[in-house]
């Protein structure tokens, strides 16, 4: 069973330890995860609780990890610039900087995805669960988003028109999505997890705080 949760660090002692000129292998007892997949947000049913954790994928084999104990870093690679296309304002302003870790896969960023392999069908209501997005804490805004066949986005969180954004999900399930971030600097993510049982009970996970540095 996971541990429940507990913040370890700090927003300050990350923004010192992580912004400077070197980003060490760990921060004050953290794992830091800067490429490779990950299921970011990795939700459980066990014993009567929902659970949320990181399944790690970047070592071999995978572990399962505790969220408070990993940074996940969004590294200059992942610097881009907000497409001159209406369609991407919730991004920001035409032109101006945006770090992305892409829906797909590219192998020098951290692959973040969503998984609810490890809820059983049949007992939640409809087979789903909701994941809330409930605060973000940060220099700028978040957005998570999909894009269809021919590049339209599908905006599924955004911090800048306000919080929470839930997102609904398939037991069993596993899906990704593009993480932006307008700013560079340290994030502070708080995620909860709520699913109503077949019973009729509503059962809610322990907050969830991410840790997300992106460097300039």
């Amino acid at each position: 069973m996971r541990k429940p949760f507990r913040l370890l660090i700090g927003s300050g002692v990350l923004a010192a330890a992580l912004l400077g000129p070197a980003v060490p292998a760990q921060a004050a007892g953290a794992v830091v995860l800067s490429s490779g997949h990950v299921d970011i947000v990795d939700l459980a049913y066990e014993d009567g609780a929902l659970e949320i954790g990181v399944h790690d994928e970047t070592v071999e084999p995978d572990v399962e990890r505790e969220v408070d104990d990993v940074v996940f870093l969004v590294k200059n690679a992942a610097r881009t610039t907000v497409p001159d296309n209406p369609a991407f304002a919730f991004l920001g302003t035409a032109g101006k900087p945006t770090w992305i870790l892409p829906e797909i896969q590219n192998e020098e960023l951290l692959w973040p995805g969503i998984a609810t392999e490890e809820v059983e069908a049949g007992i939640f209501a409809g087979d789903t669960v909701s994941l809330a997005v409930q605060k973000v804490t940060g220099p700028g805004r978040l957005a998570l988003f999909t894009e269809d066949a021919v590049g339209t986005p599908n905006v599924l969180v955004n911090s800048a028109d306000g919080l929470p954004d839930t997102l609904n999900l398939d037991a069993g399930s596993h899906q990704h999505a593009s993480w932006a971030f307008s700013k560079a600097g340290v994030y502070l993510i708080k995620i909860r997890a709520t699913g109503t049982l077949t019973d009729g009970t509503t059962v809610t996970s322990d907050p969830a705080v991410y840790k997300v540095v992106v460097k300039p």
